[in-house]
């Protein structure tokens, strides 16, 4: 599931990765060079510096003379004068000897680096963080995202969903900085948060709030699509859940156009044990569904559920007989039911369903199969409704609530 689109979410995040790998490279060499280069300098510079005066010769001399004079003085106070002024002496002559070298001395050296440690990162910072930070430009930026753009077209995702997608993505890397490391987690997680944006989920207990408050009577459900999309498996599929809520249902078999639509539908009733309400083919849809709710009211059943004939939304003439359907049966909650499969034509689909006859909630089928994901990352973004559930294999209990976690989890893991 969503095998493609996650493959390509993968590999541009590589890409983007690769970028910043490579100037935090080009930035970790450079600093290098800046560091070797300042600290030769400022050591050069301090060694040049006269940071102590040197002892003379003569001075020295100066201080053999003064033991001289002392040696008239009593004995105890000339011995003890002599080993005071013999190690002065001495310890003069071991600087003169160590700054002959033109040494500097241990603690001038620690004052120095210290110093050095100092100025060179104050330096390095104003330097590779005005060159080198770790964000993209917004050529950079739209370099790289030109590749993702392309995988998200091929995933079938619309136009709309991509810039909103690359919106959010350049905030995080142009206009902030990345940590080091956090590029990936980054680049996800901004990916994650457009997904959560652009996909709406329903409130299934909406179903049941609304069977309580209109009760005795019915709750209707009318369901709508193109051909071809699995709107009468889909249909079958909600009563049983429908059925598992404890709700009782009829089915009106509302598609009078399309050949033995009326004979799948009996036997989907026949096996979920609901009452199903027919005319013969050509008959008024709106009066099979008007029949089916009357049936409903006397009987004391919770739930109408309307099947209808599949319509291309370019066909104004069925749109306007959808909407005579509608009009006639008030429906509680309209349901578009759309192929995954189909990509941006579902998306296309549920914008005009959604603008000239409107729905509540979709239904996406064939989603166990569907390697790309557009369309259920587009569908609810563009026609601004929420998914409700999504369709998988021929079962009656194949029916899921949507849930975005588990979408966006599965593609990107």
């Amino acid at each position: 599931m969503f095998d493609f689109l996650k493959k390509k979410i993968k590999e541009s995040i590589e890409s983007i990765k690769e970028v910043f790998t490579k100037k935090e490279e080009i930035k970790e060499n450079i600093e290098k060079k800046l560091e070797e280069k300042a600290i030769v300098d400022k050591v050069k510079e301090e060694v040049e510096k006269p940071e102590v005066e040197k002892i003379s010769p003569e001075e020295l001399q100066v201080e053999e003379e003064i033991l001289e004079e002392v040696e008239d003085k009593e004995e105890k106070e000339i011995k003890e004068a002599e080993v005071k002024l013999k190690e002065e002496a001495k310890e003069l002559k071991e600087e003169i000897e160590e700054f002959s070298k033109e040494e500097i001395p241990s603690s001038k050296k620690a004052k120095v680096k210290k110093k050095l440690k100092e100025e060179k990162k104050s330096f390095l910072q104003s330097v590779t963080s005005a060159i080198f930070e770790k964000k993209l430009s917004d050529e950079e930026f739209d370099k790289i995202f030109k590749n993702l753009e392309i995988s998200l077209l091929e995933a079938n995702i619309a136009y709309e969903v991509i810039q909103l997608i690359k919106e959010n993505l350049k905030k995080e890397l142009v206009k902030s900085q990345v940590k080091r490391g956090k590029v990936e987690e980054t680049i996800i997680n901004s990916i994650k948060e457009t997904m959560k944006e652009v996909m709406q989920e329903f409130d299934v207990d909406k179903i049941i709030k609304k069977v309580n408050e209109k009760a005795p009577e019915p709750v209707i459900f009318l369901f709508l699509g193109v051909n071809g999309v699995g709107k009468t498996t889909s249909l079958a599929k909600f009563c049983k859940m429908l059925q598992n809520m404890g709700l009782t249902c009829v089915i009106a078999a509302s598609d009078t156009f399309r050949a033995a639509s009326i004979e799948q539908l009996e036997k989907h009733a026949s096996k979920l044990k609901v009452k199903l309400i027919k005319h013969q083919y050509g008959a008024d849809a709106a009066a099979v569904a008007f029949d089916a709710i009357q049936y409903a009211k006397a009987n004391h059943i919770n739930c109408v559920l309307i099947d209808t004939a599949g319509r291309q939304h370019t066909n104004t003439n069925l749109m306007d007989e959808l909407k005579k359907v509608k009009r006639i049966s008030k429906p509680d909650f309209t349901i578009f039911v759309a192929d995954a499969l189909t990509g941006n034509d579902a998306v296309e689909q549920a914008r005009e369903f959604e603008e000239k006859i409107g729905f509540d909630f979709s239904i996406l089928t064939k989603t166990d199969v569907d390697q790309k994901g557009g369309a259920i990352l587009s569908v609810s973004y563009i026609s601004g409704k929420p998914i409700g559930f999504l369709g998988f294999g021929q079962e009656y209990e194949n029916l899921k609530v949507f849930k975005k976690e588990e979408i966006i989890e599965k593609i990107i893991a």
